[in-house]
């Protein structure tokens, strides 16, 4: 499964790609689930184009994607949108228009709060589990992890070169998960590699402009559907790979 997450806190100095008003994430979404997105998630932003939770711009967002795309739409809750953890849940609790899942930062104050407030509206919670921080020991210990949807495991480590190995890190933290699907992803340098370890671990994966601007050779990404394709692209690749391993023995042993 690729989730395709739309912008994240990028803007238009990221790229100009990243889709800002409901209008563009709604034809930025319709583009990347054509092109093979299973889900999408999405930052709801201001006219101004700050993160917000606030209900007006939620439901704008959520009615203009469901418009045109009939898959799982996710929204973040994050403290850069809220600091406030009580104001958090109030926000959530004021939503007139839901989405299908909400992710919440583990490692952040009021996680617990906010997640419940979630669960309490029908709304999916995927326990966003960041490495690096007392995300994974915090939601191993909650009362709401065998509640939440999902885990996204996500690795912030930024390096091509380490960013696998601090992905099999995390996941090991994570290895006292009470049997919830996990989703692994990275950021920047670290996202090609990681989404490449995710699909050989069977892991769900994601991709899209919050996670990266470019296509795997580098070359800037026209838009989020193009991140789409060439995730989808190297999926197929590493699944012809481990078929071509695992049957070649067999191949050569009746040569021989």
């Amino acid at each position: 499964m690729i989730q395709v997450c739309l912008n994240g806190p990028r803007g238009m100095g990221d790229s100009a790609a990243v889709p800002l008003s409901p209008g563009a994430m709604a034809e930025s979404a319709a583009g990347a689930v054509a092109a093979g997105a299973a889900e999408v998630r999405v930052h709801p932003r201001t006219p101004c184009g700050d993160d917000t939770l606030s209900p007006r711009v939620l439901a704008a967002v959520l009615t203009a994607m469901r418009d045109v795309v009939g898959v799982p739409v996710g929204v973040a809750t994050g403290a850069w949108a809220e600091p406030d953890p009580g104001r958090r849940v109030e926000r959530v609790r004021s939503w007139t228009v839901l989405p299908d899942r909400a992710s919440v930062d583990w490692h952040e104050p009021g996680a617990e709060e906010v997640a419940a407030a979630l669960l309490e509206r029908g709304v999916g919670v995927e326990a966003h589990v960041r490495s690096g921080t007392d995300g994974a020991r915090r939601f191993l210990a909650s009362p709401l992890a065998p509640r939440v949807s999902r885990v996204v495991a996500a690795v912030a480590d930024r390096d091509p070169v380490t960013a696998p190995a601090s992905a099999r890190a995390l996941l090991a933290e994570l290895g006292g998960a009470p049997g919830v699907p996990v989703l692994l992803h990275g950021r920047d340098g670290g996202a090609w590699p990681v989404l490449r370890l995710a699909v050989r671990l069977g892991l769900a994966a994601r991709t899209g402009l919050e996670d990266t601007a470019l296509l795997p050779d580098g070359r800037p990404a026209r838009s989020n559907a193009r991140l789409v394709a060439a995730a989808l692209e190297e999926r197929d690749a590493i699944r012809r790979q481990i078929r071509w391993a695992s049957g070649f023995p067999g191949r050569d042993s009746g040569r021989r």
